[in-house]
């Protein structure tokens, strides 16, 4: 048998965690991403104990463990202050500490462990025919191509989801709107990973390995609320809740040496599950397959999963439609909890009647630690497959890319 070829639909972190994986596992990947640059877009992203032991797996641990762990006390405030819940690090349970990482950092170190060639820029994948001889003909807008597997990894508005799964009703508002920025940390005392709650808002604040803050707000919108000052709207909202936060808000107006950069989307969900992550030799991961809310923080982290899974399933003996099948076997259950469960934390956190607000809050006081820790253990506890490690073939190659004409650029 030749080398398998796998053509990756997206570059985003599910996309090129799937090709690092699979390239490692002997596979050829060539990675579509319809952006002309992979550039640092984003904020920041929590890599929980079970993605880092996934990344470990594939032999990346050391290029996403530079800088700072999130070291110390996690909780839930009231906007006044006051703690709701704190629980310890998640180091001395899980045997690894949460990272908290700008998402171009973590998208730079997978690109960088790219084989040389196999990413290609502003080339989108419209979808798939299937092909004589066990293979699928991908058509993308620099031509077609000719793959074993094909994975979609081309996100919320996944248009191969769409071609497979027509039926599917796609994603749905899930009732809020987010905001999302990276400051300065410099002149800052050490802060706390911490989210308040207040009624129907909630602000989020993660201090980043290289020394910078991840904030994050939230608040009930129908779609396509669009205040017409970011900024103002924060103050408006946020401004009279707890230190830090008045002082975090101000470095938003921060124009040199680093000008801020406020993100704001609605969030959206697939409700509706998939009736599974394949179809033939198509597999579906990340938010094409499985977009949640980000209550939970595992957006990211299960999109990780998911290409370790692939690739290892793909890397034994059965042919490609039978790993696909075990694919779909080993993470529709998962996500499709862990989703609800996003969904109900969601719920719980952004009610806004004072009165359900106090009981709410109240909950939150009067669960036993035990019992979050439990739950806990259900998201932070999963281990990747066991299997011998990868070849590591050119983790320490320069990444070459491919832009819509052929040519290699150098990264």
């Amino acid at each position: 048998m030749g080398v398998r070829h796998a053509v990756v639909a997206g570059g985003g972190i599910g996309g090129l965690t799937a090709a690092v994986a699979l390239s490692r596992r002997g596979w050829r990947v060539t990675v579509c991403e319809r952006a002309l640059a992979l550039t640092g877009i984003g904020a920041g992203i929590v890599l929980a104990p079970n993605a880092l032991r996934a990344l470990e797996s594939i032999g990346l641990g050391p290029a996403v463990s530079v800088g700072e762990s999130l070291a110390g006390v996690l909780g839930l405030r009231t906007s006044d202050g006051a703690w709701l819940s704190r629980t310890g690090a998640a180091a001395s349970r899980y045997g690894l500490p949460a990272r908290a990482v700008h998402r171009g950092f973590l998208i730079d170190a997978l690109a960088a462990a790219l084989p040389p060639g196999a990413l290609r820029l502003g080339v989108s994948v419209g979808g798939v025919d299937e092909a004589a001889e066990g293979a699928v003909v991908v058509r993308t807008s620099a031509g077609e191509l000719r793959a074993d597997a094909v994975v979609a990894a081309d996100g919320l508005r996944s248009a191969l989801r769409g071609q497979l799964f027509p039926r599917h009703p796609g994603p749905r508002h899930a009732g809020e709107t987010g905001w999302r920025a990276v400051l300065s940390g410099a002149g800052l005392p050490a802060l706390p990973a911490a989210e308040t709650w207040g009624k129907g808002e909630r602000f989020g604040i993660v201090p980043l390995a290289d020394g910078r803050v991840y904030v994050y707000a939230t608040a009930v919108a129908g779609p396509g609320t669009r205040p017409a000052d970011h900024r103002a709207e924060l103050v408006r909202r946020f401004g009279g809740w707890h230190d830090p936060i008045p002082a975090l808000l101000d470095r938003l107006d921060r124009r040199e040496p680093d000008p801020v950069t406020i993100l704001h989307h609605d969030f959206h969900e697939l409700a509706v599950p998939l009736p599974r992550f394949h179809s033939g030799r198509v597999a579906l991961l990340g938010d094409a397959a499985h977009a949640m809310t980000p209550n939970l923080g595992q957006g990211g982290c299960q999109a990780i999963e998911d290409a370790v899974v692939l690739a290892h399933l793909l890397a034994g003996d059965t042919g490609v439609p039978a790993a696909l099948a075990a694919y779909t076997e080993a993470r529709l259950g998962r996500t499709t909890r862990i989703s609800r469960r996003s969904r109900r934390m969601g719920d719980f956190a952004r009610l806004s009647h004072p009165l359900a607000v106090s009981v709410r809050n109240f909950a939150v006081r009067a669960t036993p630690s035990a019992v979050t820790t439990r739950g806990l253990d259900t998201l932070l506890g999963w281990q990747p497959p066991p299997g011998p490690a990868p070849a590591l073939g050119s983790a320490q190659s320069s990444s070459r890319s491919v832009d819509i004409k052929g040519e290699e650029q150098q990264r």
